[in-house]
């Protein structure tokens, strides 16, 4: 059992680590508004439960419910999020609301957090089906136990790395650019390494 804990710590971190990235834009573009931290954390676990539950599914044959040739589809939604979030900045490049609204932030979405860490999971199911196969049920379930605690963890160093002053100036500067950018280029990689539309 300790075996499988130290190597559910090993993979999640080898399969997450680039949602610190995706979850300290979230905290920059939902700077000084009540409830971000709440709402990034329940939109993680929400997309996470998602990831477990694909990979469990198909890890016990029930592929049906998710053939493999679907998961690189889901790369649309962070691709969908990102055009829009690149809309909503074109359409505010003008508009004087200036200091008070760019200190406020915005109002960070659940389900937005939700689709964009369960889109970035194909790599995770891809990965954590393999395993669930190769391991009795007992360590599945400690998998599973394991890698939903790790998701507070990670949510607390995306905040951490977020809230870093010389981080937190770059991330408010940038933020209207890099995040639609980062949602973009995630969607984008997800739909071609997947093979998605055929790419």
């Amino acid at each position: 059992m300790i075996l499988s804990i130290l190597q559910a710590i090993g993979l999640f971190l080898a399969t997450n680590i680039d949602d610190i990235i995706v979850l300290s834009l979230f905290f920059a573009r939902g700077a000084g508004q009540r409830g971000t931290t709440v709402r990034i954390l329940v939109g993680q676990y929400l997309g996470f439960v998602g990831i477990l539950g694909a990979a469990v599914l198909v890890a016990l044959g029930a592929g049906a419910f998710l053939p493999p040739e679907v998961i690189p589809y889901f790369g649309l939604i962070p691709l969908a999020l990102g055009l829009w979030a690149a809309w909503q900045a074109w359409r505010r490049r003008h508009d004087d609301d200036d200091d008070e609204g760019k200190i406020e932030g915005k109002k960070v979405a659940i389900w937005a957090v939700a689709g964009v860490t369960f889109a970035n999971g194909g790599d995770n199911i891809g990965v954590y089906v393999p395993v669930f196969l190769n391991v009795g049920p007992a360590a599945v379930v400690a998998y599973c136990v394991v890698f939903l605690a790790l998701v507070a963890v990670l949510v607390i160093v995306a905040k951490f790395i977020a809230t870093r002053r010389p981080i937190a100036e770059i991330l408010e500067r940038w933020e209207h650019i890099l995040f639609p950018l980062v949602l973009i280029g995630l969607g984008v990689f997800i739909l071609i390494s997947g093979g998605a539309f055929g790419l």
